[in-house]
């Protein structure tokens, strides 16, 4: 983003013949932004953007989106070829160093994030200290925060090799620790990594072997695994990765800033959307009954909403959506589950709703958490656990983010501003005299 010689805007007010100019930059790709940090100085004034739709907290050269057009890039490469031509690690190795590894410093780096899945053994105790319903969610937010209390040799934020130990490390035991929130509520014994397997297939290990039985691996799913957390890696500046920023801001520790990052996606208005999809196709129940749901949804009255359709984001189809469809059949084939009647419940209701001019014309297609959870349905991952799933692969985008504001001289600590709403100005009674 050039900051040298930027055009200008200028805001007048109607009220007075007063008039401010403002600096206006221009992005690589996306929208102009007008620099408004020197209005309230000048006008005494605030802006009013709720939800923050129109405005711009950072800059940055990690992700781009295009709603419009249904684009989404990762350091400039589309999301479609690094999920079809690149596996995570990969993935993580670009989101964090700008570009795709070569083959040895591919190897390096996965050598790297290997050495590094195991936990603290004392962690184990942590864990123990949980009731065994207690949600994974609820034991991740947990666990990843207390790293600080294990590591806590790399925390100084201003160093930039104590911030690479923290991102290696957080990148290699999220899955460990996903895993053990999984075992834990099963009641099983804890399973360690393994150096031999790959990231997504040494993940998908520690998930579902136990010492009875060793889990052995599928390459169609363990791709399919792959290709989840490559589409979830990173999103922008959606609600959870500006938490970790704002955390961050503070000068807060990275494992304390990504706790953070998963409390917020905890909320089912932002990580939940698989498990409401997949939630929506089981209240369904039958084909026979999609007719009558379609119904439903289009009444304002009836509050049903046809989940995982539509982005808050996207005003074309979820670029996502197109890949996770594709391996969403190529996992169904595999384990022979075309026939699974969830699965042809949900293929009818994407006919159905891409062809009705009611969802069309509101551009309400399928997004990525429509199809998402029914892949991890079928690879044996529970409903409790997809948000975790999603923290596993958002982790890397919540780190690259982090670094990138550390990073940045004009960063300051977050502080919105509001629009004040209250009672002007109240005299204290003393107690004895009041009503």
């Amino acid at each position: 983003m050039d900051f040298k010689q930027p055009a200008t805007a200028t805001l007048n007010f109607p009220d007075s013949s007063q008039a401010i100019v403002l600096p206006v930059y221009k992005g690589t790709r996306g929208p102009d932004v007008i620099d408004i940090r020197k209005l309230y100085s000048q006008t005494g004034m605030f802006t009013y953007d709720p939800g923050f739709m129109s405005t711009a907290s950072c800059k940055s050269d990690i992700t781009f989106i295009d709603g419009d057009r249904g684009e989404l890039a990762y350091r400039g490469y589309s999301i479609e070829d690094l999920a079809q031509n690149a596996d995570f690690l990969e993935t993580c190795y670009l989101l964090l160093n700008g570009e795709l590894p070569n083959t040895q410093q591919k190897a390096e780096f996965v050598r790297t994030v290997t050495m590094h899945t195991m936990v603290q053994e004392q962690m184990h105790a942590f864990f123990r200290g949980f009731r065994r319903d207690a949600h994974p969610m609820a034991i991740l937010v947990a666990a990843v925060g207390a790293l600080s209390a294990f590591y806590h040799d790399s925390l100084d934020i201003n160093n930039p090799r104590h911030r690479e130990i923290s991102a290696i490390r957080m990148i290699a035991k999220l899955p460990t620790l996903v895993a053990m929130a999984y075992k834990y509520s099963l009641g099983q014994p804890f399973v360690y990594p393994r150096n031999d397997l790959s990231y997504s297939a040494n993940f998908m290990h520690m998930m579902f072997s136990t010492p009875c039985e060793p889990y052995v691996g599928n390459e169609v799913l363990v791709r399919a695994l792959d290709r989840i957390l490559i589409l979830h890696a990173d999103h922008e500046q959606n609600a959870s990765t500006s938490t970790v920023r704002l955390a961050g801001s503070s000068g807060a520790n990275p494992f304390a800033c990504i706790a953070a990052g998963i409390a917020c996606l905890w909320g089912p208005a932002h990580g939940g959307a698989n498990e409401a999809a997949l939630n929506m196709l089981e209240q369904i129940g039958s084909a026979d009954h999609i007719g009558e749901f379609i119904k439903r949804v289009k009444d304002k009255d009836s509050g049903v909403k046809l989940m995982g359709f539509g982005h808050r984001v996207y005003k074309n189809y979820d670029p996502r959506a197109k890949l996770m469809r594709q391996t969403c059949h190529e996992v169904l084939n595999e384990l022979g589950l075309y026939n699974d009647p969830l699965f042809k419940l949900a293929m009818a209701l994407e006919r159905i709703a891409l062809e009705d001019e009611y969802f069309v014309s509101r551009k309400l297609y399928p997004n990525v958490d429509f199809y998402s959870g029914i892949v991890q349905r079928a690879l044996g991952i529970p409903k409790s656990m997809f948000t975790c799933i999603f923290a596993a692969a958002r982790t890397i985008g919540w780190i690259a983010q982090w670094n990138e504001m550390i990073a940045d001289p004009e960063q300051k600590i977050g502080r919105p501003r509001q629009l004040y709403t209250g009672e002007a100005r109240h005299q204290l009674i003393p107690i004895a005299e009041r009503a």
